[in-house]
């Protein structure tokens, strides 16, 4: 690995509380159904155009095949800046067209503008996800619960900015963006760095986690409560910038484990992990599979215990006979595959098709969620979003807490609990369909729950089965499922629906659950069919999670780098 990304020795619990700020300001693509509306009614597009847009949104969010590659070369912080400069010039472009400053922007310019701007998102996540998990190779599940499950709640804490401090401004929501997400990173980028991992089980990291997944859930059932006050009662500026500022000082939380940690430091060192300095092959040489495989000969006696080799030494050696070369073995998983080598794998397109049929569904929903709202006779969709946001939440944090917990105790393949949500998301779909009077709420509620648990699912299953070393272009290249889904399901699929039926009735806008029913139907099938592909996936991955966690702990397996 390249020298840029040579971990430091200090504790990593000061990166995960900075992460924590940038995950929500990776959000930023959550909050499309807040501004969609008035993209929609300024810029007079249709629906199927408006659906389109979504689609740039989603794309922008989940391509992020260059950010993976940019996370092994490059430094975490080169990587955020391209977040940021994404960021700045996508929403940029945005706000120009909805404030009209400038007026009749073409149609494509508004696509790829919304492409940029959400492509701070893969940026940004990518490189603090990469970082902790990296940082926490032992608690895979449990860090990508929580950096995800901050994600999911970006939504929620954008809706209380833009209902009490924004007053409801989609121009100003877009120039917040715009400015507000480049300082906050720029800010954080110094503490987002790659530190020494522990090799072994650390008790008081446990107890770090639970406070920091207690946090975040106190950060979530505020921001629900908030917002149903803000439904129920005319709330004053001074009581909406109070909720404002107990929700930053919520955010900042997670920054009590490193202050802790200061003040009543640990006699505990942290262990560095088999492979790292201190062994008779160099970091560098490590890193080389060449290298690592013709030192694995024990010829070289003359060395003293502790002693360092030079690559040039260790040629020499191989040339001169002493040392012999082992033909490298193909990865088994669990070990560190390369991008090419997990891509021959069928387990490696089962987790994609599961992933894309999932999620590709449920961003479908999350993009029309304003739209199904309004067809069903809700004025105010922002509860709608604030609900799904905190199920969201529920679902990543629980789902990478609970699959952790069973992953331990039973070895349990965390895709077990795709399956049980994708049966969930089939039901919901036809509750969806149905448009039964008081359930719209419920539905969205239950989707969110299983929207969330996709992911906190499929990022540490994906580094379980096929390392870390490559894990920044692996995770997100299972995300393209996400966009490749809206594609279909939401521009091709939901868009046609609805303008279909609004041509029947002849208005301006679609009324009715006819506006949508067909889409929830087609929806339920496919998560049906995701259901059972999740469950041939289980029962073919199980072998491996016994290896990696018999005896109730991860095990690093011997040739991983990690």
């Amino acid at each position: 690995m390249a020298a840029a990304l040579k971990a430091g020795s200090r504790p990593p619990w000061v990166g995960l509380a900075a992460a924590v700020w940038v995950q929500i300001a990776a959000g930023n693509a959550y909050a499309f159904p807040l501004y969609s509306h008035t993209l929609k009614s300024v810029l007079g597009l249709s629906q199927q155009q408006l659906t389109i847009l979504g689609v740039a949104n989603d794309f922008g969010e989940n391509v992020g095949i260059l950010p993976g590659l940019a996370s092994n070369k490059y430094p975490p912080w080169l990587v955020l800046l391209v977040g940021v400069f994404a960021s700045f010039i996508g929403y940029g472009v945005i706000w120009l067209a909805v404030s009209q400053t400038v007026l009749n922007m073409p149609y494509w310019v508004l696509w790829v503008a919304l492409a940029i701007a959400t492509n701070s998102s893969a940026w940004l996540g990518t490189a603090v996800l990469v970082t902790n998990m990296r940082n926490f190779p032992l608690s895979r599940g449990t860090v990508a619960g929580v950096l995800k499950g901050y994600v999911g709640l970006s939504a929620a804490v954008v809706t209380e900015l833009y209902t009490m401090v924004l007053k409801g401004s989609a121009s100003a929501l877009l120039l917040f963006f715009t400015l507000g997400i480049p300082v906050t990173c720029l800010a954080l980028m110094y503490y987002v760095r790659p530190c020494t991992p522990a090799s072994e089980a650390d008790p008081s990291e446990n107890a770090h986690f639970l406070f920091t997944q207690g946090a975040s859930l106190v950060l979530a059932i505020f921001l629900l409560t908030t917002t149903i006050l803000k439904d129920v009662l005319d709330l004053s500026n001074a009581i909406s910038y109070t909720f404002v500022a107990i929700m930053v000082v919520l955010l900042m939380a997670p920054l009590a484990i490193p202050i802790k940690m200061t003040i009543f430091p640990s006699s505990k060192k942290f262990n560095r992990p088999a492979g790292s300095s201190g062994n008779l092959v160099s970091e560098e040489t490590a890193a080389d599979p060449l290298m690592t495989s013709a030192f694995s000969a024990t010829n070289l006696t003359s060395l003293n215990e502790g002693e360092e080799i030079s690559d040039v030494d260790l040629l020499l050696a191989v040339g001169e006979g002493a040392v012999k070369i082992k033909k490298k073995r193909r990865p088994r998983r669990g070990e560190d595959f390369t991008f090419r080598e997990a891509i021959v794998k069928a387990d490696f397109w089962l987790l994609w098709l599961v992933y894309f049929l999932g999620v590709g569904s449920g961003v479908t929903v999350l993009n029309n969620l304003a739209q199904i709202g309004v067809s069903l006779g809700f004025n105010d969709t922002t509860s709608l979003l604030s609900l799904f946001s905190f199920c969201n939440f529920l679902g990543r944090l629980g789902g990478g807490a609970l699959s952790e917990y069973f992953v331990r105790s039973k070895t349990i393949p965390r895709t077990f609990w795709t399956v049980i949500t994708q049966i969930i998301m089939v039901m919901t779909y036809l509750l969806y369909a149905s448009a039964l009077n008081g359930t719209l709420y419920a539905a969205t509620a239950l989707l969110g729950i299983c929207y969330g648990v996709q992911f906190a699912v499929m990022i540490p299953t994906s580094s379980e089965l096929f390392g870390l070393k490559n894990f920044g272009i692996i995770f997100n290249f299972m995300g393209l499922g996400n966009p490749i889904g809206a594609l279909l399901f939401s521009g091709m699929l939901a868009g046609y629906v609805y303008d279909t039926e609004e041509a029947k009735q002849g208005g301006s806008m679609c009324m009715g659950p006819n506006c949508f029913r067909l889409t929830f139907l087609v929806l339920a099938g496919v998560c049906g069919l995701s259901a059972i592909l999740s469950l041939v996936l289980t029962i073919r991955i199980r072998p491996v999670y016994q290896m990696l966690y018999a005896g109730g702990s991860f095990r690093l397996p011997q040739s991983s780098n990690n």
